[in-house]
């Protein structure tokens, strides 16, 4: 069996959308996903599935949660491979001063239209930097934090016209450090 990693996005933010994380796991194994497990409560979720469709996993979780709590959420699901992937391939990791606290990775929904990334300013921040590869952005947030940065999910959205969501590189590590045991 596949195992998913699903990433939710904004739930239990700002005291919007809120899904506890144990009821969340409860509603997986209701779709008859197993070994589902949570890490924080921002809507990263491990479990398998029978199902090899990505796609039709998505839409189970979001059904669910439609019918649970009457609202819709991206989700984003990717597998350990995957993950690992990205991981590996972050450009920013050859920096000589890597500071993984300053460090993002935002997962878009698809690969953006190369015109939309052509058009987008170079630097929004002279204090962050990103770089696009296919559905992935790497975010390097110096030295105020994702927090401060303009380059956020927002922003990125609206100039690439799709739905993103970003973790920190702690987070990433830690689902995938999860995954394999």
């Amino acid at each position: 069996m596949p195992n998913y990693i699903s990433l939710l996005r904004g739930i239990n933010v700002a005291g919007q959308k809120k899904i506890k994380m144990a009821d969340l796991r409860a509603h997986y194994e209701a779709i008859k996903f197993t070994d589902v497990q949570s890490y924080i409560q921002s809507g990263n979720l491990l479990f398998n599935s029978k199902s090899n469709d990505e796609a039709a996993v998505a839409k189970k979780i979001l059904s669910k949660i439609k019918k649970e709590y009457g609202f819709d959420v991206p989700i984003f699901i990717t597998t350990e491979k995957a993950l690992k992937k990205v991981v590996r391939n972050n450009p920013f990791l050859k920096k000589s001063d890597f500071d993984i606290s300053k460090m993002y990775v935002t997962f878009m929904s698809e690969s953006p239209d190369k015109t939309l990334i052509k058009a987008l300013p170079i630097h929004e921040s002279v204090d962050d930097e990103y770089i696009i590869d296919k559905q992935t952005i790497y975010l390097y947030c110096s030295p105020k934090g994702y927090g401060k940065t303009k380059l956020s999910n927002n922003f990125f959205e609206k100039k690439l016209k799709v739905q993103c969501t970003t973790r920190n590189w702690k987070t990433l590590n830690k689902l995938i450090e999860m995954s394999e045991d």
